[in-house]
């Protein structure tokens, strides 16, 4: 393997262990740390395609394989599989002797799959964001979500929301009788006005690889992608998949650019059209971001749509709102989202920043 990317790889790992995971994630913030100083453990990464190949990737391949050893000692580590130690000096030692006894099985895993936190709590924050969009179009709208994966933010109008503030106590909004309940909290000088109910007139999701529900090994490999040591997170996946499994949105496969046109076909045209992306574009390299949304101007050149866009802004707005230094964390700080909304108007977008989000969807300052 090149030095270069060896060098990379590391790279990521620091900076995930630095500010994605600090604060959020004790054990991955550890492991990542760890491993970004360790070339052999470090190096299982290189077994993905660069663009893919993120710290995320590899602590998901380790979880899946230890999945598939449930009595390995370093389970004891890992509340999600019923763990209860804290970090201490057996953590590493374990982890880098665990995954480099599977090597062979984590390398397979990091060249064939892809990080895929299909984040149920997400639906928390883009779902203020989707009211707006309907209530500019007035009525309800064909939602469209690129990057989907298994499709779970596609039934957001089936989840509770439980936003607590500090202007109004709780906001309630979604059905009420419903098992998955996801509580936000929502800061900011103002709030948005929540519709109790959200109607789609048509849901569609687009991904590379789209998840099949009733596939148990898909479904374990979406588990795996969630953080070993925030089970709540893994408790909500396991009941949205249940509930979604008794009417599953439609989900295609193809690419983000190439078939984002035939993907928006399959929503009806009377529908305005609202696009969804949640923590996608990190993934595309930064053409394709900007295809993605010379291909997003298109479709608004041919019918209404908006962009409700969470993503990170260097990976998303900065490439329609630059210059806005105020949507990047500061050196050392913590990793957040962007929460917008993007219209066109001939042909030129216009955006709205609507919020500041924790990524995992537990925390939206609201700005509009």
């Amino acid at each position: 393997m090149a030095t270069a990317q060896l060098d990379e790889i590391r790279s990521r790992l620091r900076a995930f262990a630095d500010t994605e995971a600090a604060g959020e994630s004790p054990l991955y913030a550890h492991l990542a740390a760890q491993a970004a100083d360790d070339p052999e453990v470090a190096a299982l990464l290189s077994a993905a395609p660069p663009e893919q190949a993120r710290p995320t990737l590899l602590l998901a391949a380790a979880h899946r394989a230890l999945q598939a050893n449930p009595f390995h000692e370093l389970v004891n580590y890992y509340p999600s599989m019923g763990g209860t130690y804290g970090l201490d000096s057996g953590t590493w030692p374990l982890f880098r002797s665990f995954v480099l006894d599977h090597a062979d099985r984590v390398r397979t895993l990091v060249a064939t799959k892809t990080t895929q936190t299909n984040e149920v709590r997400r639906a928390a924050l883009v779902y203020p964001a989707l009211a707006l969009a309907a209530k500019q179009a007035k009525g309800s709208v064909g939602l469209l979500e690129v990057g989907c994966s298994a499709g779970l933010l596609l039934g957001l109008d089936r989840y509770a929301y439980r936003y607590q503030t500090r202007q109004s106590g709780q906001i309630v909004a979604g059905p009420a009788k419903t098992p998955v309940g996801l509580h936000c909290a929502l800061e900011g000088d103002s709030v948005p006005v929540l519709p109790k109910k959200l109607a789609l007139a048509a849901r569609v999701g687009l991904d590379s690889a789209p998840v099949d529900l009733e596939d148990e090994d898909a479904v374990a490999w979406l588990e795996a992608c969630v953080w070993a040591d925030q089970p709540e997170r893994q408790r909500l996946l396991t009941t949205a998949v249940g509930l979604l499994r008794k009417d599953p949105p439609p989900v295609v496969a193809g690419d983000a650019v190439d078939d984002l046109a035939a993907a928006a076909e399959r929503v009806p045209e009377s529908a305005p059209l609202v696009v969804l992306t949640s923590n996608v574009l990190p993934y595309l390299a930064e053409q394709r971001r900007r295809e993605f949304i010379a291909a997003l101007a298109e479709l608004a050149g041919r019918r209404p749509t908006w962009w409700v866009s969470h993503e990170g802004y260097r990976a998303g707005l900065s490439l329609i709102l630059p210059d806005r230094g105020d949507l990047t964390p500061g050196p050392g700080a913590a990793a957040f989202g962007v929460l917008g909304l993007t219209t066109w108007e001939s042909g030129r977008p216009k955006t709205a920043v609507l919020g500041r989000t924790a990524m995992h969807g537990e925390r939206l300052t609201w700005l509009a």
